[in-house]
C-alpha cells in the first residue's frame, strides 16, 4: 500500500499522542489517530504512545480494541511502543497489576516504573544500534526497563546497564520518549521498518 508516505496510526486513548503524531509527520509519515477497531484498517504501522499503561490497557478493553490490536501485531503490523507502549507490548509486566491487559508482541519481561517515580524523571543520551551518529536523546518519565529478553529479541540500546530499547521482527520499543525531544531518528527508523514491510508484501504479491 505504501509508497513514500506510510500511513501510521497512533493509539489515541491516552498519553502523548500529539507528540508522536508530530514526530511521525516530521519523519515523512501520514498520521491517523486510532480509538476504534475500524480505525486499525488500512494502516501500514502503529505507534503505542507513552502514558499510563494500566489505564491504556483498560481503555483498550473498554473500546473493544485489545483483541484487534493483539491480532494486528500477530499478523505482522509494524508497531513501535515508547515507555507505556513498551509495557503493553511485553509478554510479562513486573510490578504491574495481575489483571493488567497487554497486547504482546515482544518476548520481554519489563519492570514498571523501574527508574523511579515522576520526580525521578531525567534525560539521557542512549547509543542505539541501527541509528548512526550521536546517541539518541531520550526522556525517561516513570520509565520501565527490560529485565529479561528472549533469544529472538535484539537489544538496541542500554542505559546505566539496563536494556531500554529492543526490536523483535516488526516490533520496536523504547523505555524512553524520543518524541519529547527534537531527535527524530527513532521515528525515522520505525518509518523505515514500515516501508520495508510494505515492500516485502509487494514482492510477495507480484
Amino acid at each position: 500500500m505504501v509508497a513514500t508516505a506510510p500511513r501510521i496510526g497512533v493509539l489515541a486513548l491516552q498519553g502523548d499522542v500529539r507528540e508522536h503524531a508530530r514526530a511521525l509527520r516530521d519523519s515523512g509519515a501520514e498520521v491517523a489517530e486510532v480509538r476504534r477497531p475500524a480505525e486499525l484498517e488500512n494502516l501500514d504501522g502503529l505507534v503505542l504512545p507513552g502514558g499510563e499503561s494500566t489505564t491504556m490497557g483498560k481503555l483498550a478493553v473498554a473500546f473493544g480494541l485489545l483483541e484487534p490490536l493483539q491480532l494486528a501485531v500477530r499478523d505482522g503490523l509494524p508497531v513501535y511502543g515508547s515507555c507505556a507502549g513498551m509495557i503493553l507490548l511485553a509478554r510479562e509486566v513486573i510490578g504491574g497489576r495481575p489483571d493488567q491487559p497487554v497486547i504482546g508482541g515482544l518476548d520481554i519481561a519489563v519492570r514498571r516504573n523501574a527508574f523511579g517515580r515522576q520526580v525521578d524523571s531525567f534525560e539521557a543520551d542512549v547509543p542505539m544500534a541501527g541509528i548512526s551518529g550521536a546517541p539518541v536523546a531520550g526522556v525517561f518519565i516513570r520509565a520501565p526497563w527490560v529485565e529479561q529478553a528472549g533469544p529472538a529479541v535484539e537489544v538496541l540500546g542500554e542505559h546505566a546497564g539496563r536494556i531500554v530499547a529492543v526490536r523483535q521482527g516488526n516490533v520496536l520499543a523504547t523505555a524512553f520518549h524520543p518524541e519529547l525531544t527534537g531527535d527524530r531518528r527513532v521515528h525515522g527508523l520505525f518509518c523505515e521498518m514500515v516501508r520495508g514491510r510494505a515492500q516485502g508484501d509487494k514482492r510477495r504479491q507480484s
